[in-house]
């Protein structure tokens, strides 16, 4: 049964104070997990997922490397469960978490990494200048249209996230977001709403983050995966270090194909997937991808009984 099964890791937006703690409470892999995430970056980060203070948790260099702790503990908490997926996929920073999950990244480099990661991105762009925006009820390839029409010499727009068939998300400068966004409205778009991000992630702007990154991840060391990871950039099935590294590098400037890579491990078989880390964000997406997927998370110790029945289905 477990042949038909995908894991599948959330990126930054699905943070929230609290987050793992009952799995570090039931499930001593879990809080083993969690101290090393704390030793990895010398810090009590497993403190900033329990307790918060929430203002600490959203800035993204505390929000990467907190969200792949949750995830990786939670992937170790179930790690005697039998349940071997065919396939791992991370939408954005999940990537990272999918590459700790089937080894091809150390846990301590990966924190380091997202850690970097997050500061890097932040600071490519002043803040202010850059933003985001999802457009709700209008085909991706129209939406790429009216981003190009609304970036000039000076401002770009580009697609940032193929989240689902229904929602794309746009990153740019704020000024040519927002001609996009009203172009999308004109387009017959449902819906166009400027995100709550702090800078415009998987856009062009991000190149000076993919500068500071790259020399970071060429230097740590990358081994073959246990499973292939389906990776953001072009929806391929990443199965050497030297791929998944460079898979990483071209993930920070270049768009999240997540339509893509879902839809990649469904057509190889995959009808189960299993959201790892806080939240169910995945999950809609998925839901709406492949509507006759199943789709649970695990963000919480109690969804271990939907684990549990995939052995006796």
């Amino acid at each position: 049964m477990s042949a038909s099964v995908a894991f599948v890791f959330p990126g930054q937006g699905s943070q929230k104070a609290g987050m793992g703690k009952a799995w570090a409470a039931a499930h001593p892999a879990a809080a083993k997990a969690f101290a090393e995430a704390d030793a990895a970056l010398g810090e009590p980060l497993s403190r900033l997922c329990f307790e918060g203070p929430e203002a600490d948790l959203q800035l993204t260099r505390n929000t990467q490397p907190a969200i792949l702790a949750v995830s990786v503990a939670i992937h170790r908490a179930i790690a005697g469960e039998g349940i071997a997926p065919v396939a791992v996929a991370g939408h954005s920073l999940g990537e990272y978490s999918a590459h700790v999950a089937v080894g091809s990244l150390a846990f301590a480099d990966a924190l380091r990494l997202v850690r970097r990661r997050g500061e890097l991105m932040q600071a490519a762009v002043p803040v202010g200048e850059g933003a985001m925006a999802a457009i709700l009820g209008l085909a991706p390839a129209t939406v790429r249209e009216v981003a190009a029409a609304a970036s000039d010499a000076a401002e770009v727009c580009a697609v940032a996230n193929y989240n689902s068939p229904e929602q794309t998300v746009i990153a740019g400068h704020r000024a040519a977001v927002e001609r996009a966004m009203a172009l999308a409205k004109q387009r017959g778009a449902k819906r166009a709403l400027a995100l709550p991000v702090s800078a415009p992630f998987h856009s062009p702007l991000m190149r000076a983050a993919r500068e500071g990154l790259e020399p970071l991840l060429r230097a740590t060391v990358f081994r073959e995966p246990e499973v292939p990871v389906v990776c953001n950039v072009d929806a391929a099935a990443v199965e050497s270090g030297a791929a998944a590294c460079d898979a990483l590098v071209r993930q920070v400037d270049g768009p999240v194909r997540w339509v893509e890579s879902v839809e990649r491990m469904a057509a190889s078989g995959v009808t189960t997937f299993v959201e790892i880390g806080p939240g169910a964000v995945l999950c809609g997406l998925i839901k709406r991808i492949v509507p006759g997927a199943q789709a649970f998370s695990l963000a919480e110790p109690a969804a271990l009984a939907e684990l549990r029945a995939l052995r006796t289905v």
